[in-house]
């Protein structure tokens, strides 16, 4: 199967090591000194998982280069997914398809607007990464999974497929009947580690037990869910307990690639996380005085990444 990952940071360049050990051919989309990296050795992987060096069959900034794949893993950062929807019409064409892996709700949606719905298929990831080094991806925690279904619902030979290939290439991989639901319910999570984490300035183990900061993040939890519900997306009655579970059985290392971002004057996903579900909410009539709270704190951080040279 022939792969091009647009965005080869912490998630798309994992999942691209991944699938070219499973014997794939993937080309990586970079830029800047990450794609330099890449070029001169190689994308190193280190992980709790096993090690790997990916040498892609071709590492470059211009898409048009690579040409019509089977598949497009989108591992961009959610701001920049507009733009990235422009860059990958190449490499589409009549039979491609894209796996959008972006934090948020809505990344499907803007690519479908882009590329046309039919050539996007839904998509979600759980995984502990992050871009330790140009040309290193560091994966510390947390086993990957990932999540892929139609978005119109139910199966297709084509998610039935791209599910195996990452199964044969040791990731685990689900197709879901309901992706949109499967995306929310990580959306609940990351919104909510993200934004409380970024407020915090700590790691997670260092707040998650902490009473008044742990009820700050269920009430996070139960904000996202609520927006969800409203506007029709079916989510198990336990999902909010499942996901603190899932936040205390992290390493307490953890930190979200947005609270990282934010720490160190860069462009954040925040407009995907709490800002779009303060948006989403004040669509659906819903209350979320919490993430409301989290924009309102975050908000200066972000503008001010965004005037930077």
């Amino acid at each position: 199967m022939r792969i091009a990952v647009v965005g080869a940071g912490a998630v798309g360049g994992y999942y691209g090591t991944r699938l070219a050990q499973g014997g794939h051919e993937v080309s990586l989309v970079a830029r800047g000194a990450h794609l330099a990296a890449i070029r001169e050795g190689g994308l190193r992987l280190e992980s709790v998982a096993g090690d790997a060096i990916l040498h892609p069959s071709l590492a470059t900034d211009r898409p048009e280069e690579i040409g019509e794949v089977e598949w497009v893993i989108c591992g961009v950062k959610a701001w920049q997914l507009e733009a990235a929807a422009r860059a990958m019409r190449p490499l589409v064409g009549e039979a491609g398809s894209v796996l959008p892996l972006q934090n948020g709700v809505e990344s499907a949606d803007v690519l479908a607007a882009e590329l046309g719905a039919s050539r996007v298929v839904g998509g979600t990831t759980w995984i502990l990464s992050e871009v330790a080094a140009p040309g290193l991806i560091r994966h510390s925690g947390a086993e990957p999974r990932i999540v892929v279904g139609e978005l119109g619902g139910g199966s297709s030979a084509r998610v039935d497929g791209l599910a195996e290939a990452f199964q044969k290439a040791g990731v685990r991989a689900e197709v879901s009947a309901d992706v949109r639901s499967e995306i929310w319910s990580k959306f609940l999570f990351i919104a909510a580690v993200s934004g409380v984490g970024a407020v915090t300035r700590l790691p997670l183990g260092a707040w998650r037990d902490v009473p008044q900061t742990r009820a700050l993040f269920r009430a996070a939890i139960e904000e996202a869910a609520s927006v969800a519900r409203a506007r029709g997306v079916a989510l198990d009655a336990d999902v909010v307990e499942r996901t603190l579970s899932f936040a205390d059985s992290l390493p307490p290392h953890s930190t979200a690639s947005m609270q990282r971002d934010l720490a160190e004057g860069r462009p954040s996903e925040l407009d995907a996380q709490s800002a779009a579900l303060v948006r989403l909410a004040r669509e659906s009539g819903v209350e979320v005085p919490t993430h409301a709270f989290i924009e309102a704190a975050l908000r200066p951080s972000e503008e001010r990444a965004r005037l930077a040279p």
